[in-house]
């Protein structure tokens, strides 16, 4: 997971039902001409709807707006902000003037106050959020008049306007709750293209186009998210015209072929697959453990048979085609090294081929949520590789309800992942100040040359200063892992073929909800 938690859904009888009762998309799968209501089946859903407490703050929200948001190619551009900030004082001061004549959907105008009020919230200590760290170079946030905002940094930090694209919220509103427990957590207000007019949780969301947006009408009025937590659910519900589109692992998207009413779409993302090994438990606390699991997976058998294809393998956090990526960090399996590993650190073969050490067995749990057949393909693959090399790796499924309170102690096959720059992903994965800081650092992972490389990548601006951090921490990462990395995956959607308009973006680990061809929804138009 990351920062902006995403729960899996309830168990698959009851999601069936959800989704039965979520109204049916116009023409079904192919032959209407209008835009209609759109239903599209999701995996997850938020566990709140406000900004505050992290939703949207990456981007592509439907009901906010941020600052700046980003194009089909992930370049900024203005959105609330009528230019791109102007930059002063080497890097530590950002002047953002806002555009003119918007106004939230309940028709009060967004001022520089409701800017103020949404960063000054959200780095409240009293508000509950795991992203703070995000914005952790913010010294203050001030309203200079009612059209402009003055950000005033504590160090120059490379990648702050992409920060800016945090949806902001209205004041009048949300200013008078609590945000933690108030009503704006299920009952935003924003400044997006579309509007919330209902959600059942565990079931659907539902949107209609907002009559007050600054950027035109819609051509899809209303739209449906339908959560449906399993797989093959969300499938069956595609196939049999109960949905317009659906996010699908590739196996099930592979059933699609040959569909003239369907069409896929492959993202490619940032996204990847990684076992969290917590130094609290006592066998995948042990670094000789975790460089022998390492050297034990077999990334490119996962990326070949589990992803069809469609990904590729993870030898550390950013993708092989990242420009900060380390080129030389890439290995295949090798399980005479791990054995070498496990050998001299004392972990003997029992005689069922399982080490011990000190009447220690090098057993573990490994947890994956329920319905993700992704992930369970993931965990069932690595626990064979993980056997070759004499550790006993227990799979089990779990709902995320279950799976949290036991994360501190037990592997979880996770995933992460953050588009825009390494410090977006890297931070939150990795520092010990954020160990166990939610689904920050699940691992409770701590190794201060990792911190350091860190801190020296989030506050230089000499490109070739940020590269050589990034390169010492993915070095650090292969002598010391605190998770095993798997696979980068691609995001696949199945879409009925009904709309132009519809492409996808550069993804990371949170998708489907925000992400996916629905991501800019709002400029779809019905094929003539």
């Amino acid at each position: 997971m990351s920062t902006r938690r995403i729960r899996g859904a309830a168990v698959t009888a009851a999601l069936a039902a959800a989704v039965t009762a979520c109204s049916a998309p116009s023409g079904g799968t192919g032959d209407g001409k209008s835009a209609g209501p759109v239903v599209l089946g999701v995996a997850s859903e938020p566990d709140t709807l406000s900004p505050l407490l992290g939703y949207g703050k990456d981007g592509n929200s439907k009901i906010f707006d941020g600052l700046l948001a980003r194009d089909a190619d992930l370049k900024l551009k203005p959105a609330l902000a009528s230019a791109l900030p102007k930059i002063t004082d080497g890097g530590r001061t950002y002047t953002y003037t806002l555009r003119d004549g918007v106004e939230f959907s309940d028709g009060e105008p967004l001022t520089s106050a409701d800017v103020v009020y949404t960063y000054r919230t959200v780095l409240d200590p009293k508000t509950n959020n795991t992203f703070k760290s995000e914005l952790d170079a913010v010294e203050e946030v001030e309203a200079s008049g009612d059209d402009t905002v003055v950000f005033t940094l504590k160090y120059p930090y490379a990648p702050f306007a992409a920060r800016t694209v945090l949806p902001i919220v209205p004041e009048h509103v949300a200013g008078e709750q609590d945000p933690n427990t108030g009503s704006f957590n299920t009952q935003p207000i924003g400044t997006g293209p579309y509007v919330l007019t209902g959600w059942s949780k565990g079931e659907k969301l539902s949107f209609k186009a907002n009559p007050r947006y600054w950027g035109g009408k819609p051509a899809v009025k209303t739209f449906t998210m339908a959560v449906i937590a399993d797989d093959d659910v969300r499938a069956t519900r595609l196939r049999s015209g109960d949905l317009d589109g659906a996010v699908l692992p590739p196996n099930l998207a592979a059933t699609f072929k040959g569909d003239d009413a369907t069409r896929t779409h492959e993202a490619r993302s940032y996204d990847f697959r990684a076992v969290t090994l917590p130094t609290a438990n006592k066998v995948t606390g042990d670094r000789a453990i975790r460089r022998a699991l390492d050297a034990a997976v077999d990334r490119e058998a996962m990326a070949a048979k589990i992803l069809d294809g469609a990904g590729r393998p993870a030898y550390g956090p950013l993708p092989v085609d990242d420009p900060a990526f380390t080129k030389d960090i890439e290995r295949t399996q090798d399980l005479g090294k791990a054995g070498k590993i496990l050998d001299e650190a004392g972990w003997k073969p029992g005689k069922d081929g399982i080490r011990s050490r000190d009447g220690q067995r090098a057993s573990f749990g490994l947890l994956y949520p329920s319905g993700d057949k992704v992930r369970q393909d993931h965990a069932l693959a690595y626990a064979s590789d993980a056997k070759k090399a004499g550790i006993d790796v227990k799979v089990e499924s779990a709902t995320w309800e279950v799976i949290e309170p036991r994360m501190k102690d037990t592997a979880v096959l996770a995933g992460f992942g953050s588009t825009g720059d390494p410090d977006f992903g890297l931070y939150t994965l990795l520092h010990s100040s954020l160990a166990g800081d939610g689904f920050n650092n699940m691992a409770r992972y701590d190794n201060p040359a990792v911190d350091r490389a860190l801190d020296d990548g989030r506050r230089s601006q000499d490109p070739a200063e940020r590269k050589s951090a990034y390169d010492t921490l993915q070095r650090a990462l292969v002598q010391d892992p605190g998770y095993t990395f798997l696979t980068h995956i691609d995001h696949l959607y199945v879409l009925a073929d009904r709309w132009d308009g519809l492409n996808t973006q550069l993804e990371p680990h949170e998708h489907g909800f925000a992400s996916g061809p629905w991501w800019n929804i709002e400029d779809w138009q019905p094929k003539k």
